[in-house]
């Protein structure tokens, strides 16, 4: 990999990180001072946008970070195991923060009974079938088409082969993975990510639609911005090795 394509991986990495890092240190400061001159804080419902984001955008950063853990272990590529370093740190980072407001807000890890994987994607703009700006339904047959190809839906028992979520691997796939060593393991661990890259876009530009707590529509804003430029990178990666991203 060249220098500055080297450099573009630990900006991407870097500036993601740094973004998490930030949301988090300001929610607790503000969760920690109590500061009388501010407005207390609405709690979003369990069925609200910011809680669902909050709660499936966790176990999408999950598989990533497990994906990242096992490349690293079957393949000796700096250049791939760097990549795979910084996005599992990155998104173990973000998780946490996800989780952690929950547990502030007091709501449960999992969703409410009746409400599926992805349930706050089929709303307007508030999450609640309110508002928005009319790109709602496109942006939910895109997922849908993400999600896995026919006979693929959104329902709450969505489960093809475990990929609960737009761009998630399937456990078929992460089985591949395990197996697979060398440039052939660096090629599947590429594709795969960068499948999950595009469905965790898809699901960040969600929040950033339809969340209403601020600080939680700002890192899904970043996590938009460093998911796309990492996409560029894998693009460019995989050409190096004679592929290209999965169709």
């Amino acid at each position: 990999m060249s220098p500055s394509r080297t450099r573009r991986v630990r900006w991407a990495a870097g500036s993601a990180v740094g973004l998490a890092l930030l949301f988090a240190g300001a929610a607790t400061v503000a969760s920690a001072r109590g500061d009388r001159a501010a407005p207390a804080p609405r709690t979003p419902a369990a069925d609200s946008a910011d809680a669902g984001f909050a709660r499936d955008m966790a176990v999408h950063h999950q598989q990533a970070v497990e994906m990242s853990f096992v490349v690293r272990d079957v393949t000796g590529d700096e250049d791939v195991r760097r990549l795979a370093y910084d996005i599992a740190n990155t998104q173990a980072n973000q998780r946490g923060m996800l989780l952690g407001w929950l547990d502030l807000w007091e709501l449960p890890k999992t969703a409410p009974d009746g409400q599926g994987p992805m349930a706050w994607m089929s709303g307007g703009a508030d999450g609640h079938g309110h508002g928005g700006d009319g790109h709602g339904a496109d942006g939910m047959a895109g997922m849908r088409d993400m999600a896995g190809g026919p006979g693929m839906d959104m329902d709450m028992d969505m489960d093809h082969d475990g990929a609960l979520m737009p761009g998630m691997a399937t456990r078929t796939e992460l089985k591949r993975l395990g197996e697979a060593d060398g440039r052939k393991a660096e090629i599947l661990f590429l594709q795969l990510m960068t499948d999950h890259h595009k469905g965790g876009v898809a699901m960040a530009e969600g929040c950033a639609e339809r969340c209403t707590v601020p600080a939680e529509r700002r890192l899904a804003r970043g996590m938009v911005e460093a998911q796309r430029s990492e996409l560029d990178l894998m693009a460019d990666m995989l050409r190096e090795r004679g592929a290209a991203p999965r169709a």
